[in-house]
């Protein structure tokens, strides 16, 4: 992507600027000649901040400088032409978890059978759910996407092979690679768990209206991912709750033209039964209690 002249980009706290800085590649520097300002945004001083950000040359900007203006500010698009600025978004159909609810109406074939590539789709239908969590979500989805690319990649090589689910850990069992770090058997197993970790974030959301949302994800962490992880992700995850978005914020953002108590509840009520159904399926090969290497 190249770019001259200015761009602003909104971002949400200052001390995500400063994290966010560090994931920048060294050559990035050299090719491009950056001047910072840090002042409070207008709309709301208490929490934006505006970066200027000042690239000569026709620098190439790249991936890191796409992370921070797609998953925590304005697109580039958008930074780029500030007359959109003020456009306001239009407002969703349903709620944030719409698509994911209606996506698991179909998982299952006419037999029962987990299918491969619908569970897949629903996992990523609910990606759009941490994206409106902000930056403290930014690991989680980071492992999710990552799992499902993993898994998608081997479905796509032969769909007919893998159109159930649990075929994938199947031949893998059968060729001794399932315990592997980068295996399918490993992917979907770290999968299903951190949709273990979002059920539970979002049953304490539901039925905990007192607790913040970095209470509701301690506790539903400690419940479901903290025993699997080593001290650096448990520690990970402790520093990113601390960018833990407003709770009524939140709530406001995924409700859209819903009801979102009701989708919360649906959700926290139909996907588990699927989760624990790969659950004993990964337990019945001996591989639903590997932690994290």
């Amino acid at each position: 992507m190249r770019i001259n002249g200015t761009c602003l980009i909104y971002l949400r706290s200052v001390r995500l600027v400063g994290l966010r800085l560090l994931h920048f590649p060294f050559n990035w520097w050299i090719r491009a000649k950056l001047v910072f300002f840090l002042v409070p945004g207008k709309k709301n001083p208490d929490r934006e901040w505006c970066v200027h950000y000042h690239a000569t040359n026709g620098s190439i900007l790249g991936s890191a400088f796409g992370e921070i203006a797609g998953s925590n500010g304005l697109c580039l698009a958008m930074a780029a032409d500030p007359a959109r600025w003020k456009k306001p978004s239009a407002k969703m159909e349903g709620t944030v978890f719409t698509p994911s609810l209606e996506g698991m109406k179909h998982v299952k074939s006419e037999n029962g059978v987990m299918l491969t590539k619908p569970f897949l789709e629903v996992c990523q239908l609910i990606l759009p759910v941490l994206d409106k969590f902000g930056s403290a979500m930014t690991l989680v989805k980071n492992d999710i996407g990552g799992n499902i690319t993993r898994l998608e990649t081997k479905y796509s090589s032969d769909p007919t092979k893998f159109e159930h689910l649990y075929t994938l850990v199947q031949v893998e069992v059968e060729s001794k690679t399932a315990k592997s770090s980068s295996s399918c058997t490993n992917g979907l197993l770290w999968l299903t768990r951190a949709m273990d970790f979002l059920v539970e974030l979002f049953r304490n959301l539901l039925e905990h209206p007192d607790w913040t949302t970095a209470e509701a994800c301690t506790d539903s962490y400690s419940k479901t991912l903290k025993k699997w992880h080593g001290w650096l992700a448990s520690s990970s995850f402790k520093v990113a709750m601390k960018l833990a978005p407003d709770r009524k914020k939140f709530l406001e953002i995924i409700t859209g033209s819903g009801d979102i108590n009701a989708d919360i509840q649906q959700f926290c009520t139909v996907f588990p039964p699927l989760l624990a159904e790969n659950h004993k399926f990964l337990a019945s090969v001996g591989l639903d209690d590997l932690k994290a290497s």
